[in-house]
């Protein structure tokens, strides 16, 4: 069963929005302003700059291959299924910790109102999460939409309230623990906009993914940027250096500065709302990742199931509810410092893929949008966002390989025994090596996601196409032997001799010519069966001689009907003359690489469809 394509541009905004703006601005800014001070104002815009530059490839596979589970699908289709389950089960990691980091913010901001246990009061929250995501992904996006448009009208209101109050001294000095610090601060709080991987793993839920992906989430990457260095240079300017590198809530404690204790409540429910997004998009997200893993059978079939009443994943959801819990256990910096790993390693990956896929040269590999200076942006990437996940430190990192490990253990024990896909390195090896080690799985697949994305819906005739025989041969050929050629691939599907049908073929070219230009030729007969049509494709290189006038036809479609389905009869010949119509279609034809890229090639058409 899919999932329902329910969410436009405002949810994939507010999606990636909400899933940034939480922990990020409300509790980091404290600890990252004590490793480089006045200068954590750079740190988070250097940050956005490099989170910009990293979504140009998610964006990029976004939108050739809009579905769930979004790098972890990438990253199976291009490295494989054992770098595959490692990938997704360390994506799903790294989201549910950013859940689990904002649900331990909403449960803060609960005892710190009404004294209730966190504990508590995190397993309510989780369980009110886990049955909103389960009811319906349009109901989660309006719920964050309507939050996150509140979210961004307290931030702006605390930006224009706070100017006014600056105190420039405190900007002096501003670099007071080296140009380092600033560069290292940067991976530090990198985890602030890890929810840009949100949308990627919710893509096959976007509609017209083509527009909406693209500029919903690079107008959430620009506003957030330029969002939190807004508030980070009212934030510095107007609360000392002293009470800020020891706060959990720096920007709360700057609104009490400004305006008293109402400006304290404000900030307080601005960062409960976004802690409310956060968890909301986090665990809508990060209930993909299993989905996608069962869907490639690298996890039991049982993640894969979606409810039939909401269209949602509920297991999976569930289990992700159940991880975050957990991960409530784990001490603060060190929840901060595994996720930024995770998703820095998400970030490698997705450039890694943009390159393989590329170089790969698969036909249907097509992405309405392009990551601009390729390359040496995604090179760039790799070595910047490596850079940082070393500078995190020996702890985070071994945390992350733990995880790998067990991605390993059940691949190897699971995974490897029922996972038979075809990847893009693979292709990328024969295109080197010149040998053919692969089939065409990878490029059918791709196609299928092609004509998801495009909305293109299948109709009988596309069906007849999918189980063609096709043959490429070289030619020149006479009319005769083309007959004799589709009679003896014919005749065991309709129970008819090959004479029988070679003679019914010559006697329709002899009452009328069926070749309709020099290129294109519809040999075609009608037999009296019932549920009997068969349709062939041949290309001829060489060409086939029809008569003087068509004497090197390049594309044969010979197709058998019956007296029962003249209707069908019609509607075909009508979709094979809108397909020779198209002004590349004999370029396209003569191009194809093989057999398989012909089909594709009349499966992807743009054609009137019955």
């Amino acid at each position: 069963m899919k999932l329902k394509k329910e969410l436009d541009f405002f949810d994939v905004f507010s999606i990636a929005t909400g899933a940034m703006i939480s922990s990020g601005i409300f509790i980091l800014p404290g600890l990252a302003f004590a490793r480089t001070g006045s200068g954590v104002i750079i740190s988070y815009f250097i940050a956005g700059i490099l989170a910009l530059i990293g979504i140009f490839s998610v964006i990029e596979l976004s939108t050739a291959l809009p579905k769930a589970g979004g790098d972890y699908y990438y990253i199976n289709r291009s490295l494989g299924p054992l770098v595959g389950t490692i990938s997704g089960l360390l994506s799903w990691f790294a989201l549910s910790l950013k859940s689990a980091f904002a649900i331990f913010g909403i449960s803060e901001i609960i005892f710190i109102i009404s004294g209730f246990p966190v504990l508590i009061s995190s397993i309510i929250v989780a369980v009110f999460f886990i049955f909103l995501n389960s009811m319906g992904v349009k109901e989660s996006a309006k719920f964050q939409v309507l939050l996150v448009a509140s979210l961004l009208v307290l931030l702006v209101l605390y930006t224009i309230f706070g100017f006014s109050r600056i105190n420039m001294s405190h900007f002096y000095p501003f670099v007071s623990q080296g140009i380092n610090s600033i560069f290292i601060t940067a991976g530090f709080i990198f985890i602030s906009f890890g929810g840009l991987l949100n949308v990627a793993s919710i893509s096959e839920e976007v509609k017209n993914p083509k527009k909406n992906i693209p500029l919903g989430m690079i107008a959430s990457v620009v506003t957030v940027t330029v969002l939190y260095s807004l508030i980070l240079i009212v934030t510095v300017g107007v609360l000392p250096a002293a009470e800020f590198s020891g706060s959990l809530t720096p920007i709360a404690d700057a609104a009490k500065l400004m305006v008293g204790t109402p400006g304290f409540i404000i900030i307080s429910i601005a960062a409960l709302l976004a802690f409310i997004t956060t968890a909301n998009a986090g665990i809508l997200s990060a209930s993909r990742y299993p989905l996608a893993l069962s869907r490639d059978h690298l996890l039991p079939n049982i993640f894969s199931r979606i409810s039939k009443k909401f269209k949602t994943p509920v297991l999976s959801i569930s289990v992700t509810g159940i991880f975050i819990l957990c991960a409530l256990l784990l001490p603060l910096e060190m929840l901060i410092k595994a996720a930024s790993v995770v998703i820095l390693t998400a970030y490698v990956l997705t450039n890694i893929s943009v390159i393989i896929l590329r170089e790969s040269k698969l036909k249907n590999y097509k992405p309405s949008f392009k990551a601009p200076l390729y390359p040496w942006l995604q090179i760039f990437g790799i070595i910047i966002f490596t850079f940082f996940i070393i500078d995190l430190g020996l702890e985070a990192i071994e945390i992350s390989i733990a995880f790998i490990l067990i991605g390993v253990v059940i691949y190897l024990f699971y995974g490897r025994r029922r996972s038979s896909s075809e990847y893009a390195l693979l292709h990328l090896m024969k295109r080197i090596a010149d040998k053919k080690i692969t089939e065409h799985l990878l490029e059918s697949e791709f196609r299928d996601v092609l004509v998801e994305r495009e909305n293109i819906n299948h109709d009988k005739f596309d069906n007849l196409v999918k189980s063609a025989k096709i043959l490429d041969l070289e030619g020149p050929l006479e009319l005769d032997q083309l007959f004799t050629i589709i009679s003896e691939n014919v005749f065991n599907k309709i129970d008819l001799d090959k004479e029988e049908i070679f003679s019914l073929l010559k006697s329709r070219q002899k009452d009328c010519n069926t070749a309709l230009s020099p290129f294109f030729a519809i040999p075609h007969i009608v037999i009296d069966r019932t549920d009997h049509f068969v349709l062939m494709l041949i290309r001829c290189k060489g060409g086939i001689h029809f008569t003087s006038k068509e004497n090197s036809v390049k594309a044969v479609f010979a197709f058998i009907g019956t007296k029962e389905d003249r209707a069908f009869h019609l509607k075909t010949l009508a979709s094979i003359a809108t397909l020779v119509q198209k002004d590349d279609f004999e370029e396209k034809w003569l191009n194809a690489e093989n057999i398989h890229y012909l089909r594709d090639m009349l499966l992807l058409s743009e054609r009137m469809r019955f």
